[in-house]
């Protein structure tokens, strides 16, 4: 007999950028710094210098080149009307990612390798400025049709495959 999963419940503190089942793919403490670096920027509008460094001590090195992109808000929620969305960040070599913070997934090169197949980081630089765009109001938005971003998942599958 099959026990019943309760249903998840909505993050009390409202972050929307970190799905409600994170705690099963990310580690809880990686996603109670991302709460706690959220809450100390809606309390000084800035992130304290040990949230920075735990940042660095649990994300490794793409902490910095994260919070670059946030820095130049590369990032954009990208909106349709039927309430799916994406996130699109514009790398530092120029290329544009698609990534879906709702199961930290990117498109680039640097997620498949060290993510996926290496296992030796949680998340690529894209993934991370997601969260921290959201977690410091830095994230743009753009509304688009529901098949402009259609276009843009399917670009994306087009470069794949």
């Amino acid at each position: 007999m099959q026990r019943a999963e309760p249903a998840a419940a909505a993050p009390p503190d409202g972050f929307d950028c970190i799905p409600d089942d994170l705690g099963t793919t990310l580690p809880a403490v990686a996603e109670e710094l991302l709460r706690e670096i959220k809450k100390a920027f809606q309390e000084t509008a800035q992130v304290p210098d040990e949230l920075l460094l735990a940042l660095k001590f649990v994300f490794g090195p793409i902490a910095v080149p994260a919070l670059d992109l946030v820095d130049q808000r590369s990032v954009t929620r990208v909106v349709s009307p039927s309430g799916r969305a994406a996130y699109q960040v514009l790398g530092s070599s120029g290329r544009l990612y698609t990534c879906y913070a709702a199961c930290h997934f990117c498109t680039c090169p640097a997620f498949a390798f060290s993510v996926l197949r290496k296992a030796d980081s949680l998340l690529c630089k894209h993934i991370l400025a997601v969260y921290l765009s959201q977690a410091t109001g830095a994230c743009q938005e753009q509304t688009v049709s529901d098949q402009q971003l259609a276009n843009i998942l399917l670009a994306e599958e087009d470069e794949d495959g």
